[in-house]
């Protein structure tokens, strides 16, 4: 009869595994794998004999060029997109810029996405209760007199603005007439503001004669701000598989959410990948562009190797700062000045060398090809070693001391 494996052995085995470099999540998912199932010592000997093998054969091989398949492993499934804007499921009313216009804006970095879009959570008191939740987005969604009331007209005879409220919007945003009031107020300072409860409207008389100054103040008064969150235009609050209420936005403004009580602030995010940048910093934002990528491919049925999405994540923001893949970031930046004028403004990058003085080292594959010249060894792990004979004299020196 085959001996079943005991809980030492198959941690002696685990233990193993991961002295040979086997990453601790890999050795997390075969212990709670193997916690429950009656194993053989051949068993888990084969088992961990596979997982070896199978992390050994994923390896990266020395002088792979992983710039060129990961470019190529991302580049290729991109032109198979489709161009189009996608809805989001169940939440007909929003949408998202998805696909190829996407990945594009993800890589050139762009300073304001098309589509930005912040996920608010909860904390745990009101995550639970639909009427809490709804309390956080009344003090989140940006409402703006157009959208609360349903006619703003010039009344000529007396050169007066009148601002008609809709009551059911009203009581739907939990706001009352003499909120509005004060708000308005600053528009009637040199003349006078009413309020009529009775037709639930709201008389602004701003002592104006002139048609054109009227209109002008009406605009404004259509886009004063009454309450929530500058930037964020509307939201949405709907629940998720995991029985609490979170909130969807049009529109973004991070900073700003983050100080209302009763938001979870470890995991509201935002699409926008520089204000990400500014309030979590740089690691923050590198993880917001592997989840954006990995999120548009997924999206699009398409399968991408993660290690792909993180080199390019890698390459983005390993300055400090979040650079493009083009001529203004990542290309615009390299040493070689024929690798840059062969990217992009040919003649602007070869003056610009010229007048400053640059020398072009011939190092890179690019630059080698222009010329042509045999390129250069290529490749991660194509590293020089030069041995340092003066540590080396004294490395030999304190042995022949002792």
């Amino acid at each position: 009869m085959t001996e079943v494996a005991s809980k030492e052995f198959k941690t002696k085995t685990l233990e193993y595994l991961e002295s040979r470099g086997i990453p601790h999540s890999i050795i997390g998912e075969m212990d709670s794998f193997m916690k429950d199932i009656e194993f053989s010592k051949e068993q888990v000997q084969y088992f961990a004999d596979q997982v070896y093998l199978s992390y050994l054969k994923a390896m990266i091989v020395p002088m792979e060029p992983i710039g060129t398949v990961a470019a190529q492993s991302i580049g290729e499934p991109g032109t198979q997109m489709t161009l189009r804007t996608f809805h989001f499921a169940g939440v007909s009313e929003f949408s998202v810029t998805q696909g190829l216009p996407r990945l594009i804006e993800i890589v050139d970095a762009r300073r304001n996405p098309s589509t930005p879009i912040m996920y608010v959570f909860l904390t745990e008191e009101y995550s639970k209760n639909q009427k809490k939740a709804r309390e956080i987005h009344q003090k989140i969604e940006q409402i703006r007199v157009d959208s609360i009331a349903y006619d703003v007209e010039i009344d000529l005879a007396d050169y007066s603005i009148v601002v008609y409220l809709d009551e059911e919007l009203l009581e739907d945003k939990g706001l009352e007439i003499e909120d509005i009031n004060k708000k308005l107020k600053k528009y009637g300072k040199k003349g006078t503001i009413e309020t009529d409860l009775e037709n639930n409207c709201i008389i602004i008389n701003p002592e104006l004669e002139d048609i054109q100054k009227l209109q002008k103040r009406r605009e404004k008064i259509l886009k004063t701000l009454i309450s929530g969150i500058k930037g964020v235009k509307r939201g949405i609050i709907y629940k998720e598989d995991s029985n609490e209420w979170v909130i969807q936005t049009e529109g973004t403004n991070l900073a700003e959410v983050l100080k209302i009580k009763g938001v979870d602030s470890t995991r509201t995010i935002s699409n926008h990948i520089h204000e990400i940048e500014k309030i979590f910093g740089i690691e923050a934002a590198r993880e917001i562009i592997i989840r954006e990528s990995k999120q548009v491919l997924r999206d699009q049925g398409l399968d991408v190797d993660q290690r792909h999405l993180l080199a390019m994540a890698d390459l983005m923001c390993f300055t400090g700062r979040i650079l493009q893949i083009g001529r203004h970031g990542i290309s615009g930046v390299k040493e070689s000045i024929l690798a840059r004028a062969a990217f992009e403004v040919t003649i602007k990058q070869l003056i610009n060398a010229s007048v400053s003085g640059e020398e072009e080292k011939l190092k890179g594959i690019p630059e080698n090809v222009i010329i042509g010249q045999l390129v250069p060894t290529i490749g991660t792990g194509a590293i020089k070693l030069q041995a340092d004979l003066q540590k080396y004299r004294e490395i030999l020196q304190d042995m022949s001391e002792d």
